[in-house]
């Protein structure tokens, strides 16, 4: 299975859909490793098909998915996912409960969208978890590419003082085509400077053998 996903210049990119069901033995080495990180009641914040909730979910943790797709919770519980909420990322507030664990991975942390959201964002997640929360955030370096058609994109973006990293885009697959979303791509510098005044800080970066990486969050103490 493979979906199409399409920026709105134009740009096309096809990839192969069915790691969204992968198990944990075919995780990237990095992902893997962030699941050590875990702790207490974990939100995973764009589920999809569940890979990560219920790999946390079969570690003793209890957890609720969330995803914008009605779809993807459908596919979470028939997998066997006891929590799953259809909800998007910015309906988000304490009204949820309390979490020690926010899991963004699958470059999820882009779903912040744009610099501003992701401080208004940052700061809610502040406030709807535990003294010792954490988020576990995954994203990729959007400059680490020799990519003309993306280095394009990058410049374009700053002429219109946005990010390089700012993409519209949407994903297709077969007849279906999903609504226009924005996504963030930020580099380690980027994040730091996202995190200045959110409450937040970076305790240690799990790099890829790529441009993605996961940054583990902390509260500032």
């Amino acid at each position: 299975e493979f979906e199409v996903i399409e920026r709105r210049d134009g740009f096309i990119e096809i990839c192969d859909a069915t790691h969204y069901l992968s198990p944990y033995r075919k995780w990237q080495a990095h992902e893997r490793k962030a699941m050590h990180y875990l702790q207490g009641k974990v939100l995973d914040i764009g589920c999809g098909a569940g890979r990560h909730a219920l790999y946390a979910q079969h570690k003793g943790h209890d957890v609720l998915g969330i995803d914008i797709s009605p779809l993807a919770i459908k596919v979470c519980k028939h997998r066997g996912l006891k929590k799953a909420k259809q909800m998007s990322i910015t309906q988000l507030s304490r009204k949820l409960g309390t979490f020690d664990t926010l899991l963004m991975l699958g470059n999820n942390f882009g779903l912040v969208g744009n610099p501003k959201r992701a401080g208004w964002l940052l700061r809610r997640f502040y406030g709807m978890t535990s003294d010792q929360g954490k988020i576990i955030a995954e994203t990729l370096n959007p400059y680490a590419t020799i990519n003309h058609s993306h280095l394009a994109y990058h410049k374009e973006n700053r002429k219109q003082g946005k990010m390089g990293g700012q993409v519209r885009m949407r994903i297709r697959q077969g007849k279906h085509i999903g609504d226009w979303f924005d996504y963030l791509f930020v580099s380690k510098v980027e994040m730091k400077r996202l995190l200045r005044d959110s409450g937040w800080t970076i305790s240690r970066f799990l790099d890829s053998s790529g441009p993605a990486y996961t940054a583990i969050l902390e509260k500032r103490k």
